[in-house]
């Protein structure tokens, strides 16, 4: 038996859920060296960007919860309602955080540029800026973890 058949023998929405969550990042890391033709390290476990990993697992986690205890199940039901949550947050208040850090890094700059040398252990802070998603990496990173979900075999029970 693989690794793979074993793991998901054990616990099959979590491990679905995981490996959605791994695929996301690395498809992360990928985009990046495509894009700015270097290997940036922080996209293996950093927050935003596209896909969005954490709708790819939640969305994983769901379609792999119908599928192993039926979609009228409890389990069925908390996850969905978990995966909204998610999904929402990684959109609105995740998103509204970066944008508020671009801005005060914007200002922070502007102010050290202006003679504020005073302060210097202060020059080299930066508020994180990629914390949140847009709606589209939202969107990818749950079609990913719906063809997971649906793509992962079922263990033999």
């Amino acid at each position: 038996m693989t690794f793979l058949q074993t793991a998901l023998s054990w616990n099959f929405v979590l491990v679905t859920a995981l490996c959605a969550s791994i695929t996301a990042q690395i498809i992360k890391v990928l985009l990046n060296l495509i894009t700015f033709r270097r290997f940036i390290a922080e996209r293996m476990w950093g927050a935003g960007g596209m896909p969005s990993s954490h709708s790819a697992t939640v969305c994983a986690m769901v379609v792999a919860t119908g599928r192993f205890c039926g979609v009228s199940s409890p389990e069925f039901a908390i996850a969905a309602v978990l995966s909204i949550i998610v999904m929402y947050d990684a959109m609105g208040v995740r998103y509204e955080t970066g944008e508020q850090a671009k801005l005060l890094n914007r200002l922070f700059t502007e102010w050290m540029d202006q003679g504020a040398a005073s302060f210097p252990f202060l020059r080299d802070k930066k508020l994180k800026e990629m914390v949140g998603h847009t709606p589209i990496e939202v969107l990818t990173g749950a079609i990913l973890g719906v063809i997971l979900g649906f793509v992962m075999p079922m263990p033999l029970v």
